[in-house]
């Protein structure tokens, strides 16, 4: 690490930790003497060059992706721009512009859904993520055995209705895009006052899924109005249907939240990160509001009979796991 910033310039640099996500990787902040700063980003998964390169497609549309100052794959470092600490899931506590702010991070997703997607990305198909809600099986369930006929009859009927009402694999799909991986940048101007973090597990995928995880988010509540009023303006900025855009919305985020619960539990169990547990019945609200769409109806039967209900007593047995 002492060798790759004094290459880069920040050897001298004061070191602060900064607080990371869930994945594997770490940030630092470091403060030269004159004021100027940068992030150390520590990526032992070697996603490096993913991220490199979501960035400059990123930058390329306009959008407020960090500028990239230095890259070491071998040791998993990289050196980027800071973009402060404005996050949106900080800012909407203390102001009255809820509105104001979510609309810069539905720009973003305007702009994304105009631009040809970004190239080499995985294609998130209806069948690819129908496979993604086992986690929901693996660890929510909490060693519930479920049999292997009923389990595929799920993930085959979130296939069909994924194929029904989200086919389209069209745009760029940052994936956990959301209030705390969102910055507010009131010094630029337009769709780039929003800054991008988290990006590097970005997919080809439907449009709206970005949107359920800015407006569904597990950790914090948009309320009712401000996402109504979002989605409105959405729909004015693209002039897509507004029905095809609510059923997509409702299989998406079944499909998020479901797989969302599923993660978290392993989060707590594997990786003891317990905290997690306190965002379930969140996610598990959205996602009876999903399911509650009629078009959902039949997927609605079907897990309900299995899952069980978020109440204190099974949190409380997901944190002892």
């Amino acid at each position: 690490m002492n060798a790759f910033l004094s290459k880069a310039g920040w050897s001298d640099a004061d070191q602060s930790d900064l607080a990371g996500d869930a994945s594997a990787r770490s940030y630092k902040r470091l403060t030269k003497s004159d004021g100027k700063t940068a992030i150390l980003m520590s990526d032992p998964a070697g996603q490096m060059d993913q991220f490199a390169r979501m960035a400059r497609y990123l930058i390329g549309l306009g959008l407020s992706a960090p500028e990239i100052y230095a890259q070491d794959n071998d040791i998993g470092l990289m050196l980027l721009e800071d973009l402060g600490d404005g996050l949106l899931a900080r800012l909407t506590h203390y102001s009255a512009s809820e509105f104001r702010l979510y609309r810069a991070a539905i720009d973003v997703l305007v702009t994304l859904r105009r631009s040809p997607p970004a190239p080499d990305l995985p294609i998130a198909a209806p069948d690819y993520l129908a496979d993604l809600i086992a986690p929901a099986f693996d660890h929510y369930m909490a060693g519930q055995e479920l049999a292997i006929d009923q389990r595929n009859s799920i993930i085959d009927l979130f296939e069909t209705h994924l194929t029904q009402y989200a086919p389209e694999t069209n745009v760029t799909v940052l994936r956990d895009y959301h209030a705390e991986n969102i910055l507010w940048l009131p010094d630029r101007d337009g769709v780039a006052r929003a800054g991008l973090l988290d990006f590097q597990d970005a997919w080809q995928g439907h449009p709206a899924y970005d949107l359920v995880s800015l407006l569904q988010d597990a950790r914090r509540d948009v309320s009712p109005d401000t996402q109504n009023a979002l989605i409105a303006y959405y729909v004015s900025e693209t002039s897509c249907d507004p029905a095809a855009l609510e059923r997509s919305m409702a299989i998406l985020g079944a499909q998020r939240h479901l797989r969302i619960l599923g993660v978290f539990a392993r989060l707590s169990a594997q990786f003891g990160k317990t905290h997690y547990i306190d965002f379930i019945p969140r996610t598990w609200g959205y996602l009876q509001t999903c399911l509650a769409h009629p078009a959902l109806e039949r997927l609605k039967s079907e897990l309900d009979t299995i899952l069980p209900h978020p109440d204190p007593d099974y949190l409380e047995r997901l944190r002892n796991i």
